[in-house]
């Protein structure tokens, strides 16, 4: 079904918004997937507060182009392209789609844009299978933890040590009295 010209304006005019919010976007191809199971796939990026967009690939290198991304590789393009919309986390969409294409393997990442440049489908891949912002959080809160932990660990046996010396001391000079 041919799309009205003025419904094409409109999807530009939401495309526009979405590569003007997000702080990553990431390009794939859906071919052969099922309804429902985009469905889901949209519901798990909703979750990381992602979107998920399907338009026709002119309109989405438009709004990339108006968006300052001129140099996007072809290789983006291949295939029948959805594409992620990171607001928060910049690697949530990329990661979230990686996992989905762990079960579907019809979804297949093509590339994505981050930080004002064009990422190709290899770096697009290496963000994917990056930990997240709250696990890289979590190890830099245990690096920083760990020596504090390691001390206080340290300090507790010698106390427990000492106790247990001055105790069988103790003891010692009771029996031998």
């Amino acid at each position: 079904m041919a799309v009205t010209k003025q419904k094409k304006v409109d999807i530009l005019k939401d495309l526009d918004a979405y590569f003007k919010d997000a702080k990553s976007v990431v390009f794939s191809n859906y071919k052969g997937v099922s309804v429902k199971d985009i469905s889901t796939l949209r519901r798990q990026l909703s979750a990381a507060d992602c979107k998920f967009k399907v338009a026709k690939k002119t309109l989405i290198k438009i709004a990339a182009e108006k968006a300052g991304f001129k140099d996007i590789p072809d290789e983006s393009f291949e295939g029948q392209v959805g594409v992620a919309f990171s607001k928060g986390d910049e690697i949530a969409a990329a990661k979230t789609l990686y996992d989905f294409s762990k079960t579907h393997e019809q979804i297949q990442i093509l590339g994505a844009l981050m930080e004002g440049r064009a990422l190709t489908k290899a770096e697009a891949m290496v963000l994917a299978k990056m930990p997240g912002k709250d696990e890289l959080l979590a190890r830099l809160v245990g690096s920083i933890k760990a020596p504090v932990s390691n001390f206080h660990g340290l300090l507790y046996a010698l106390l427990r040590n000492f106790v247990g010396v001055v105790s069988a001391y103790k003891e010692k000079m009771e029996s031998g009295k």
